[in-house]
């Protein structure tokens, strides 16, 4: 699992994106799905990273803070739905 963090976690975010951008600007029904499979496959190293604390402390700072971002802006996609 340990060697494979990067790429899920670029994955995760690239769909993440596509998801967000297609629903909100491109009117994709089904890009809210895109959205949910990003979201999962993001979260997924960072509850691994999580578990490992003292191994990957910078990183986990910086899921913190890109997890607080994520959810401003998906609030604000919801409010101006």
């Amino acid at each position: 699992m340990k060697k494979y963090l990067k790429e899920i976690d670029a994955s995760g975010a690239i769909l993440m994106l596509l998801g967000c951008i297609g629903y909100r600007f491109l009117r994709w029904d089904w890009a809210i799905w895109l959205c949910a499979i990003g979201i999962v496959l993001w979260v997924t190293p960072v509850v691994y990273k999580a578990f490992h604390w003292n191994e990957y402390k910078h990183d986990n700072k910086q899921n913190i803070v890109m997890m607080i971002l994520a959810i401003i802006i998906l609030y604000i996609i919801i409010l101006y739905r």
